[in-house]
């Protein structure tokens, strides 16, 4: 089989690893579009996946406008020359674009349901995968799996924390540190939001630096007097960094469900709910909170109270433990869902379909 994997975001990467490993390893043929945003172009080197890369990513609605038209071109003209069986990703509207002209199917995952993009690219999307936390229908082309995005990269089946990863941040074994995230807000969907304000990015690190090191994680730059707390680590390590971390608190949803699905306490500052955040703040792995500065402000003080405590991450570990009793290995059922597609839309949606074949 043949597969192009359109990456539109470095967490695309992660969720579609494992898969594309154990697809190679069984001798079928892969191949990653992406563009050079963030840390992907690095990732891709270091996983050693084969890819084409569309170029530079835009930030501007005009940039963004014409980016959408240039790389539907470059994917059509690579899609000829690779002629994929499959189409697989997160959204992306080209790509499905491309598997209608083609005549080929698309399978996306979908997990933060920003419906301008979602109802452009369903349009041509032969199934759509999601979790089955309470989240906007896409009607019949939906098939629901009992996980998160996170759990087909974080899933103790594919990922054990490596502890070298401390001697990278310079801290000692049972050291306490904070994970602290801030993002760039240029994506479409993020139209409206503030984030953190300036004067309480700096109380929230001040505050938790009385208490434990704190490392910054930022999609843009930092103001003078928080540089010193930026994480230098390489970007596949931050998993790692992850897991030992105490805690995490930050305006991403990817990094706070991350944080979440490891054991870490997590602090998600955003107004954007999303369903898988609602759904591990159910199991108390994840505190959720608004942009307003009350909000702000209360977060800030609940994570201070935490930093204060210690041997918090054994409760936390047994809360993870509950959540991953309840969930699956989700690249193990998405391996399973492609070898056997198109069957494979109809067993799953079978009322006696056992998920549990896939923990």
């Amino acid at each position: 089989m043949r597969i192009l994997i359109d990456i539109g975001h470095p967490a695309h990467i992660h969720i579609f690893k494992n898969f594309a490993w154990r697809m190679q390893e069984k001798g079928n043929k892969i191949l990653f579009t992406c563009r050079d945003k963030e840390c992907i172009l690095q990732l891709m080197k270091v996983y050693g996946f084969t890819y084409v890369n569309f170029g530079k990513h835009y930030s501007r609605i005009i940039g963004k406008i014409f980016g959408l038209i240039k790389n539907a071109l470059q994917m059509l003209s690579i899609a000829m020359r690779f002629k994929p069986d499959l189409f697989l990703s997160h959204g992306s509207a080209i790509a499905a674009f491309t598997s209608f002209i083609m005549h080929k199917p698309r399978i996306a995952l979908e997990d933060t349901f920003n419906m301008e993009q979602v109802k452009l690219s369903m349009l041509y999307t032969s199934v759509v995968l999601t979790g089955d936390y309470p989240h906007p229908s896409l009607g019949k082309k939906e098939i629901k799996y009992p996980g998160y995005h996170e759990l087909a990269y974080l899933h103790p089946n594919v990922f054990t924390p490596d502890e070298r990863v401390l001697e990278m941040l310079g801290v000692k074994k049972g050291e306490k540190y904070a994970i602290v995230r801030f993002i760039a807000w240029q994506a479409t969907h993020d139209i409206g939001h503030k984030g953190i304000s300036y004067e309480n990015k700096i109380k929230l690190v001040n505050t938790l630096s009385q208490h434990l090191r704190v490392f910054i994680s930022s999609e843009t730059e930092l103001p003078d007097e928080l540089k010193k707390y930026k994480i230098n680590i390489p970007p596949e390590q931050m998993h790692n960094a992850l897991a030992f971390a105490h805690l995490f608190i930050g305006e991403s949803g990817t990094m706070a469900s991350e944080s979440a699905v490891l054991g870490t306490p997590s602090f998600y500052i955003n107004d954007s709910q999303l369903g898988y955040t609602n759904d591990l703040a159910k199991y108390e792995l994840l505190y959720t909170y608004t942009e307003s500065e009350q909000d702000q402000i209360k977060a800030i003080k609940e994570a201070e109270d935490l930093a204060c405590k210690l041997n918090v991450k054994e409760d936390y570990l047994t809360k993870r433990e509950k959540m991953l009793s309840d969930k699956i290995d989700v690249s193990a059922f998405l391996v399973w869902f492609v070898e056997n597609y198109p069957e494979s839309v109809k067993e799953v949606k079978a009322k006696d379909f056992d998920f549990g074949r896939f923990k």
